[in-house]
């Protein structure tokens, strides 16, 4: 992926927090997985139980039903007791325990291998009442399915017949198979919550990319940078395709911009000069002129003068967007460089001008475009500022870096201003930007001047207690 940031104009963004989208995405689709799993493995398991329940209680209830009928049959042809003894053993299946017994407690006929008096069949054979219908019975650690039926040949009520089937180990079975499912359902929510991880990260990582891009991309970088996802998603690949395509429009819009800032203010500059010249002629030799005329002719000088300046200001612009502004950086004693600055402000004005400096500075800077924005920054501190209050330039070393400010204890800029104080045309307070001249193009200027110098251009201020522009440039390294 190719990719240029540069300091300079241009779009500022906020990157997108892909951490906590990446960390939603994962949870949603984690719940997603977790009810949809979890779901299958309840209903599975429901299923299984309500399976195995049903094939018991239908088989203990197959063995009732056959009971009475085969009782019925073996009665005809043998004494009672035997008969029911002969229908137990033909109905018994194994696992299933049948037996018969009196009103008066006695067994008639129990199924082999079943012995009412071992200590295993004492709490089955002392149960008082049985379902009437196969049911599921938990009788301590045992499951079984019981039922309990009336016993009647030839009218005669011979007592009731019990049947009784262990269905423990098919329980324990059920209940083996069951977490055996449980631990495959949670290694399978494992397992894919890991991919949607890994396959989330692969989608949002471009994004983040786009979007940290997006926040740090500058107008001189338009045409440089470039999205290149080439093992992105398809559809992430479009979207860079088209985050191109719209980076390629807005190159050829700014630099159509720049061109007509250019092309116009250099074209008008010069009729304007010459409107300029001509004006001043006039108010020289005004004495055949009114008043009113005087006045007129020295209000258009005025303001052909300041158009005048924001076109000279436009073209620095112009240059600075385009990287025409030429820098000789080299060694500079700033002391000196103050000083005459200073020097040449005291002579234009009539405002107390201090110098604050103690040993000799040198930075690394172009001594013309310096020279210019200390102009600037000074002419601003006289502007905003009231006649009696001085303006002071403070030359020193901060942090390994060389220094100059410039205070003035004028009207000061409010907190909501002072980020855009350095935005082209912005002005904090119209009115009074009008009366004293400004385009809200200085700042601008001399920020990007400064930035060319590999420096910064910062501010302090407070309203009514006056503000400091602080420029920061290398010091020579010795």
């Amino acid at each position: 992926m190719m990719r240029k940031f540069l300091p300079g104009f241009g779009l500022k963004g906020r990157s997108i927090d892909t951490a906590s989208i990446h960390f939603r995405l994962t949870l949603e689709a984690s719940l997603l997985v977790i009810v949809g799993l979890g779901s299958v493995a309840l209903w599975t398991g429901l299923r299984m139980q309500q399976v195995l329940l049903t094939s018991h209680t239908q088989n203990v209830g197959a063995i009732a039903d056959r009971f009475p009928k085969d009782a019925a049959v073996y009665s005809n042809q043998f004494p009672v007791e035997a008969s029911l003894q002969m229908t137990v053993d033909n109905v018994a299946l194994a696992g299933v325990s049948i037996w018969v017994k009196a009103p008066d407690g006695r067994f008639i006929a129990q199924s082999k291998g079943f012995d009412p008096g071992a200590a295993q069949n004492l709490d089955l054979v002392n149960l008082a009442e049985m379902p009437l219908k196969p049911q599921i019975y938990q009788l301590k650690d045992r499951s079984l399915v019981l039922y309990q039926g009336q016993v009647s040949l030839k009218g005669q009520d011979l007592g009731k017949v019990y049947i009784a089937q262990d269905v423990t180990q098919d329980q324990q079975s059920l209940a083996a198979v069951l977490q055996g499912l449980i631990a495959i359902c949670l290694l399978a929510m494992v397992a894919m919550l890991l991919l949607l991880w890994l396959r989330i990260d692969r989608l949002l990582h471009p994004l983040e990319e786009m979007s940290r891009m997006a926040g740090e991309i500058s107008a001189d970088d338009l045409s440089d940078v470039r999205l290149q996802f080439e093992t992105a998603p398809t559809e992430v690949r479009q979207l860079a395709q088209t985050f191109n395509m719209l980076l390629s429009r807005l190159s050829g819009s700014w630099e159509r911009q720049r061109q007509f800032v250019g092309d116009v203010s250099h074209e008008l500059r010069t009729p304007l000069t010459i409107v300029q010249g001509y004006l001043h002629s006039l108010l020289r030799r005004s004495q055949n002129l009114t008043e009113t005329q005087q006045e007129a002719l020295a209000t258009a000088a005025s303001e052909t003068e300041r158009t005048v300046r924001l076109l000279q200001d436009l073209l620095d612009l112009a240059r600075a967007d385009s990287g025409q502004f030429q820098f000789r950086i080299g060694p500079l004693v700033l002391n000196e460089l103050v000083d005459e600055v200073v020097e040449s402000a005291r002579r234009v004005s009539d405002r107390t001008i201090t110098i604050e400096a103690g040993r000799l500075v040198e930075a690394q800077a172009d001594r013309d475009r310096l020279k210019q924005v200390l102009i600037n920054l000074i002419d601003n501190a006289i502007n905003y500022s009231k006649p009696d209050q001085p303006v002071t330039v403070r030359l020193s070393t901060i942090n390994q870096k060389a220094c100059i400010q410039v205070y003035d204890r004028g009207i000061g800029i409010p907190l909501v201003d002072q980020a855009r104080v350095f935005e082209r045309f912005y002005r904090v307070d119209e009115a009074r930007s009008r009366t004293t001249g400004g385009t809200g193009l200085g700042l601008s200027i001399a920020s990007s001047l400064v930035e060319g110098m590999g420096g910064s251009l910062a501010l302090q201020s407070k309203p009514g207690q006056g503000s400091t522009f602080s420029i920061y440039l290398p010091l020579v390294a010795f």
